[in-house]
């Protein structure tokens, strides 16, 4: 790979550490004192760059599980750490040239413009701090049975199949509106519905599905962490950003910065096999330590675990209307075959 083909991503870091440096260190009392944070985001860096769940995925329930934050102070803190470490992530993957699946995500982009601040504004603040800690233990379970259950299948897969290609600004559209309100109650899970669709629908390989999940969170969390900000501004009786989510994320920013791009390069050198299994067992057992931790039962409990067969179900939809094992798997073209011929 050509160095100055890298210049927009150290030119991004170089800005980034600078600005960090000038917030941390009149506060660096603040940053050591949340080293676990730090040291917990190392490893959420590395799941954000290298498989499609954002580093919430793992700051969420460190927080909320372990440190026993509220659900909400997890949600806003997720968007934050993601829009340094999945931002720095989406700069190194575009400028080493990997491909992206553009039809699907420009229209996926707009819907997360629309959807996230919509959730955020008039949904969000409804979920109570249970439901919302449940809701991101839900989706995440049941994004890793279906991995379980379909990572053979999935890991094979080569090029994009065009079986959907006409509906790719409808269902981009769908995916960014549903996706955004998710993320403004969790803090993740558009970048797990792009990827479900993509590689369930759309038969998509993981070289294009996972970069492309990690644009969309990225923006999205922008957009998230930026509309909390703004409302808390605007209506501080009503809408709120805990101070601890700047605590939290003054101590992960500088970790993530490097840690989600080193992802992004390292699965590109391995099987993403191991990973994805272990991430996927992980969202397994948060589900399970969830309900534990919140001693979940009864009609929540079945609601829950409703909801995880449900999501299941929507998955298998997915797959069934992709076409099954029949379906047919084209190279890319246009700019995203130049991309992914220029590595």
């Amino acid at each position: 790979m050509k160095p100055p083909r890298l210049a927009p991503f150290l030119l991004w870091l170089l800005l980034f550490y600078s600005v960090w440096f000038a917030i941390a260190a009149p506060r660096w009392q603040t940053v050591t004192s949340h080293w676990p944070i730090a040291l917990a985001m190392a490893l959420g860096s590395y799941v954000a760059g290298s498989t499609p769940m954002g580093g919430g995925t793992v700051g969420f329930p460190v927080l909320v599980l372990l440190f026993h934050m509220p659900g909400s102070l997890g949600r806003d803190f997720g968007l934050a750490v993601q829009s340094v470490g999945m931002v720095s992530a989406s700069i190194y993957l575009l400028s080493a040239g990997r491909p992206v699946h553009w039809g699907l995500l420009r229209p996926a982009l707009l819907g997360a413009l629309i959807g996230t601040p919509l959730g955020a504004a008039w949904v969000a603040p409804f979920v109570p701090d249970l439901w919302v800690k449940l809701t991101f233990a839900v989706v995440w379970c049941s994004f890793g049975l279906m991995h379980l259950v379909k990572l053979r299948e999935l890991v094979a897969m080569h090029g994009v199949s065009d079986r959907w290609r006409a509906w790719e600004p409808a269902i981009g559209l769908a995916v960014g509106l549903l996706g955004g309100v998710v993320a403004s109650v969790t803090g993740v899970g558009i970048d797990m519905l792009i990827y479900a669709t993509l590689v369930l629908l759309f038969r998509c390989d993981l070289k294009i599905a996972i970069p492309t999940s990690v644009v969309l969170m990225a923006f999205t969390s922008v957009v998230g962490i930026s509309t909390n900000v703004l409302l808390a501004r605007l209506n501080p009786s009503f809408y709120r950003v805990d101070p601890e989510v700047f605590a939290n994320w003054l101590a992960a920013a500088p970790v993530v910065a490097l840690g989600a791009p080193f992802g992004a390069v390292i699965v590109n050198l391995i099987s993403r096999t191991p990973t994805l299994v272990v991430v996927s067992l992980l969202c397994i057992g948060q589900f399970l330590w969830t309900v534990v931790s919140e001693q979940v039962s009864g009609p929540t409990l079945a609601v829950s675990l409703a909801g995880v067969a449900s999501l299941n179900l929507v998955f298998h939809t997915l797959y069934r209307w992709g076409g099954g094992r029949n379906a047919i798997e084209l190279p890319l073209e246009g700019p995203e075959a130049a991309l992914e011929g220029a590595e």
